[in-house]
């Protein structure tokens, strides 16, 4: 009776598990990162990361990058003595620690290249038309947002220095994306409240702008 029982507890959590894991979409490298599917990955990544970018902000770029490659090639090279002593004594032949690294193709493709190049620039577009739309005031409404999160960021310049902004935006990188994932349908009821409040009062401020009727006549038109 005990081990039916424990079957089924077993069955129900094995149901559970894959539940669990069907409800978490697949992700690609960067992504698996970020979302914290591999743990320990995720864990080394953003240590390591966090920790240049806070010595970045106490020291010089030159330093840091000096420190950080003698660092790592302190660590490779002393790998390598440790390993081709331990083949001597044991008398074996391992080969290079580092071959399956030393084997990887680095090399970027043609095809990689230009896609990546094709991609930049169509964001490096989209970002210059933006820009002229907002500050030739296309839309009186969507310059004054604009106009908004500009004075917004005046406050956040006087606050905070570029790098702590990098500190800040690379720790939320690692964090809101699994908040989001974790929370989904609570936080995408509060942001759709906000939209639609966002949207109301646009709308109350183009009817009540002379200009913002004109515009949209003459588009109209």
């Amino acid at each position: 009776m005990v081990k039916r029982q424990n079957s089924r507890y077993t069955n129900g959590n094995g149901n559970a598990n894959a539940y669990y894991k069907q409800e978490l979409p697949p992700r690609g490298p960067v992504e698996s990162l970020i979302y914290w599917r591999d743990v320990k990955k995720s864990g080394i990544v953003f240590g390591a990361g966090l920790t240049i970018l806070i010595a970045m902000s106490l020291f010089s770029l030159i330093s840091v990058f000096s420190y950080v490659s003698l660092l790592a090639l302190f660590g490779t090279v002393s790998f390598r003595i440790y390993k081709n002593v331990l083949q001597a004594v044991q008398k074996t032949s391992e080969g290079h620690p580092f071959k399956e690294y030393l084997d990887t193709d680095l090399t970027l493709s043609q095809e990689k290249v230009q896609q990546l190049s094709t991609v930049a620039v169509a964001h490096v577009n989209a970002l210059l038309t933006e820009l002229r739309r907002l500050f030739l005031v296309e839309d009186l409404v969507d310059s004054i947002k604009f106009g908004v999160v500009l004075y917004c960021l005046t406050y956040v310049g006087a606050i905070f220095n570029g790098m702590t902004c990098v500190i800040i935006a690379f720790v939320a990188l690692f964090t809101l994306p699994k908040v989001y994932e974790n929370n989904k349908q609570s936080i995408d009821a509060y942001l759709e409240l906000v939209r639609s409040k966002i949207l109301e009062v646009s709308e109350k401020i183009k009817a009540a702008v002379p200009i913002g009727k004109k515009a949209e006549t003459e588009k109209d038109k």
